[in-house]
């Protein structure tokens, strides 16, 4: 990498005490200068530590350590040698990734994708009898509907209302005029990010995070600021930090169920947040649509509800993707009356209204949607616990922490091999997803997969044995961007 790319990219530094509460210690408890670069290699592939950040001097990371001097030079020679760290004299050491590696695409289907085991998709099916007695309610309604030309910018009024309802039931009030119909979640995120986001404006996102939502920032040519979230959740400090550092323009977060790794924050974490974000003037998105996919714990309240403030500068994102169906394609904003007005002037310019037809299906689904939920979640701890005995007796090497909620797994593999993984499996008839496509930075999270619980039970089985095979049928071919065996 050129000098000149470390110099203008890196703008966050990372404190001594940071690093270390970031890095895993060695079995024996100290440093040595081969297992600190190490150490800091995995975090930087698991996405613990973000590319292009500034590392702490020699000097004040050996403090913190309680290691020489001596031990962190060697750590970090070691990583500029093996590519995942840069220099330059009097400037800094800043993280990097080996070149060559770049982001994973969406693979495409074998010939024979009929047979194929779809894991990649953490998307359930839709409940057929409440859709169809929905469709015949909506069906019903619809002729009264035809006398007007059936442009409803902001949504049906019916719709509306019942989605503010919802919000105000589970303790957050809000009026119909707070919420914005909109053409699935992502359509939302993409209005907030085009009415409030400019080209080179910084966002800050969870790493790993919602490869979707990634994208559309990308798209949007917006700087994405990376804050991990690990097995044990957020770091509220390191969030803190990177709002401070870089005041970016919008935080994107998934607090309830988080995908890909089902954390869900506790209320005084959000609390937190939202105070360091109005603090450096921050819009806080906020992804709520795993938000009913409670399995062990009680379905949290919206975030706004938990004396966050701020609600100005707080945008909810739902829909009724995961909770009914994704073929319905309704979704919604709740926010002030004034955001939602700004937001529907900036829908017509590419999308004059939804389908009236669905938003009547859907207004028909929000009266039946505790039932829905119910049988969702109990369908969902089911197929979690027949995907996890399934890994457990094909794949027992394999790691990972039992989400409270949420649709997906997690999986450590013990080393960073998911994308030659995940192309050996197309191979054998799955498609899974490795965890560089969850990365805010390419090449990150190599060592993990996510795999959701959303199929049926019965088809764990064949896809585990599949991916045991694909994992052992050439061994040899896998690679393991170890460090240089060389000695300082």
């Amino acid at each position: 990498m050129a000098e000149g790319r470390v110099v203008h990219t890196a703008d966050r530094t990372l404190s001594g005490r940071q690093l270390a509460s970031l890095l895993t210690p060695p079995p024996e408890g100290r440093f040595g200068y081969r297992e600190l670069a190490r150490a800091v290699r995995e975090a930087l592939l698991d996405g613990r530590v973000a590319l292009r950040l500034r590392l702490p001097a020699e000097r004040e990371l050996a403090q913190v350590l309680e290691v020489s001097r001596t031990t962190v030079t060697g750590a970090y020679d070691l990583l500029r040698e093996s590519g995942y760290a840069h220099s330059r004299r009097g400037a800094g050491t800043w993280t990097a990734l080996p070149d060559g590696q770049a982001p994973i695409s969406l693979g495409a289907f074998p010939d024979g994708a009929g047979e194929v085991i779809d894991l990649a998709l953490a998307a359930p099916h839709g409940p057929r009898a409440e859709l169809a007695e929905a469709l015949a309610e909506a069906a019903a309604e619809l002729p009264r509907y035809t006398a007007a030309p059936g442009y409803h910018p902001y949504g049906l009024p019916e719709l509306r209302a019942a989605v503010a309802e919802r919000y105000t039931e589970r303790g957050l009030p809000t009026r119909p005029e707070q919420i914005l119909v909109t053409t699935g979640a992502q359509q939302a995120l993409s209005l907030v990010l085009a009415q409030f986001g400019r080209p080179g404006d910084r966002v800050l996102a969870e790493n790993p995070s919602y490869t979707n939502a990634l994208d559309a920032m990308r798209g949007r040519g917006m700087r994405v600021t990376p804050v991990p979230v690990t097995e044990s959740g957020w770091d509220t400090g390191l969030v803190d930090a990177a709002l401070r550092q870089t005041a970016p323009r919008l935080a994107y977060l998934i607090p309830d169920f988080h995908n890909p790794t089902g954390r869900l924050m506790p209320r005084e974490q959000a609390r937190e947040l939202a105070r360091a974000a109005r603090a450096t003037g921050t819009w806080l998105v906020v992804d709520e649509t795993l938000t009913d996919m409670a399995l062990d714990v009680p379905a949290p309240a919206p975030f706004g509800a938990a004396g966050v403030g701020a609600g100005e500068q707080i945008v909810s994102i739902g829909s009724l993707s995961k909770s009914c169906w994704g073929g319905m394609r309704v979704g919604w904003v709740r926010a002030s009356a004034r955001v939602v007005t700004e937001l529907t002037r900036t829908r017509v310019t590419a999308d004059l209204s939804g389908s009236v037809l669905d938003q009547l299906v859907a207004v028909a689904l929000m009266r039946r949607l505790d039932p829905i939920v119910r049988a969702r979640v109990a369908e969902l701890r089911q197929r979690r616990e027949a995907l996890g005995a399934a890994l457990a007796r094909h794949l027992p090497e394999w790691r990972w922490s039992v989400p409270p909620g949420g649709m997906c797994l997690w999986i450590d593999l013990g080393r960073p091999v998911a994308t030659q993984l995940a192309a050996r499996a197309l191979r054998h008839g799955v498609r899974v997803e490795g965890g560089a496509r969850f990365g805010v930075d390419p090449g990150t999270h190599e060592h993990r997969l996510r795999i959701p619980y959303t199929l049926p039970e019965e088809v764990y089985e064949t896809a585990a044995e599949r991916l045991a095979a694909a994992l052992e049928g050439a061994p040899g071919r896998f690679t393991d961007p170890a460090l240089p065996e060389w000695v300082a």
